[in-house]
């Protein structure tokens, strides 16, 4: 038996052991002038940044927008809130930044579930929900099941 996230206790199926896996990514995109200007008023580097028009892998679109986004360094078996209040306390701080940023730019958290079991849930304490309410963004998930 293995532990879900909530805490219950999970079977393996078919000898295939049950997986969990998270991230928090802070993500601003749109028409940005100046990446390393924006790096230096947020105070990180990003984990990630493109320009409009770079391609991913040779064969890919280019990309629409410019994006600078910083991914909470949390190892993903950590669970969901370990990332989002560690993202939050990278950019506590810089929290008007990130309001001012969004009259011209989009700003989000872009939050990451990945599993292998159908049938588990995510909680996440109140605490954790204050990046959402302080940044007046969406609480919104990728859950991706495979």
């Amino acid at each position: 038996m293995i532990d879900s996230p909530t805490g219950a206790p999970e079977v393996e199926e078919a000898g295939e052991k049950t997986y969990f896996r998270y991230s928090a990514t802070l993500r601003i995109f749109g028409d940005i002038p100046n990446i390393d200007e924006l790096t230096q008023r947020l105070g990180v580097p990003p984990t990630h940044s493109h320009r409009r028009g770079e391609k991913r892998r040779p064969l890919s679109r280019p990309c629409e927008q410019d994006m600078w986004m910083y991914e909470a360094p949390v190892p993903s078996i950590e669970p969901l809130h370990v990332h989002i209040d560690r993202l939050w306390s990278v950019f506590k701080e810089r929290k008007h930044d990130l309001i001012q940023l969004k009259r011209d730019l989009t700003v989000d958290v872009f939050l990451g579930y990945r599993s292998n079991c159908d049938n588990a849930g995510v909680e996440v304490p109140p605490k954790s929900l204050e990046i959402f309410v302080e940044l007046q963004v969406p609480f919104g998930l990728s859950i991706i099941i495979t």
